[in-house]
């Protein structure tokens, strides 16, 4: 049925880089918003970021601002998330979630299709 699927975590080396990728299936996510969070052992989910659903706009948060980038293909109802520049402090299980507006957003409230995770490790 509908559900989204993370796919990409792996160990890597501090200052190297990875893509995660979200794929939907059982619906069409085109018309949705879609974002990206993590969770760190021992911490409170935390948002990452978010794409309009055209793709038009993004929203970070300040902790990946400059080194992670949101992108998403509509014609594959895939939405993605490239990690560069990583560190440590990175290493988390990361979500992909859709929205059930078009706007990008910080509040996982408004999420309401969320993926299993997909956990990326860096080593220093």
């Amino acid at each position: 049925q509908v559900q989204l699927q993370e796919s990409g975590g792996e160990l890597v080396q501090a200052g190297g880089s990875l893509r995660l990728s979200c794929v939907g299936f059982g619906r069409t996510f085109s018309g949705n918003a879609m974002g990206w969070f993590r969770r760190a052992p021992g911490k409170e989910r935390e948002f990452v970021g978010s794409i309009s659903s055209k793709g038009m706009s993004t929203l970070y948060a300040d902790s990946v601002k400059d080194r992670f980038t949101i992108n998403r293909d509509n014609a594959k109802n895939t939405i993605y998330l490239q990690l560069t520049d990583l560190s440590p402090e990175d290493t988390a299980v990361y979500y992909c979630a859709a929205h059930r507006g078009s706007a990008p957003s910080r509040f996982p409230d408004g999420y309401n299709y969320w993926g299993l995770g997909t956990q990326v490790t860096v080593s220093s």
